[in-house]
């Protein structure tokens, strides 16, 4: 399915889609991929939602790269998210909605970063909407 006639070369922009791929700027990737409006599209190690895991999440997301000390939960601290921390992360399962066990989400969701999963073409309709808007959004699309 063809999403948008023109796409800002600035921003990444999703420009089809169909079961066996995701076009990113009018180009193809045939296996799963994440990536932000800026910066580079990366693969993802992921072929099923089973794969999905909060490792996994935090590479998504950026946040494997902050130092923080792992006792600060005791304090009632939170760590200081990065200004390009994202506001929300979309999975996309494949053809179908798998969810992700509360395990998985719980370290994103208590940082207040929202993550929602759906099927990969609604995650990819919703992540062109919220990427228009200018919102910090992460999409991870399982093809």
């Amino acid at each position: 399915m063809q999403l948008q006639k023109e796409n800002n070369p600035a921003l990444n922009t999703i420009t089809a889609y169909d079961v066996d791929y995701v076009e990113v700027n009018r180009e193809k990737y045939h296996s799963s991929i994440f990536f932000r409006p800026e910066g580079i599209v990366e693969l993802l190690a992921a072929r099923s939602a089973a794969d999905i895991n909060e490792a996994l999440l935090q590479k998504i997301t950026g946040l494997d790269q902050i130092k923080q000390d792992p006792m600060d939960f005791l304090d009632g601290n939170t760590p200081v998210l990065p200004q390009d921390a994202p506001e929300v992360v979309l999975i996309g399962t494949g053809e179908t909605q798998q969810l992700l066990s509360p395990q998985v989400t719980s370290s994103l969701l208590g940082m207040r970063i929202g993550i929602e999963v759906m099927d990969t073409r609604a995650a990819a309709r919703t992540y062109n909407i919220l990427m228009s808007e200018g919102r910090k959004v992460v999409a991870a699309l399982l093809i």
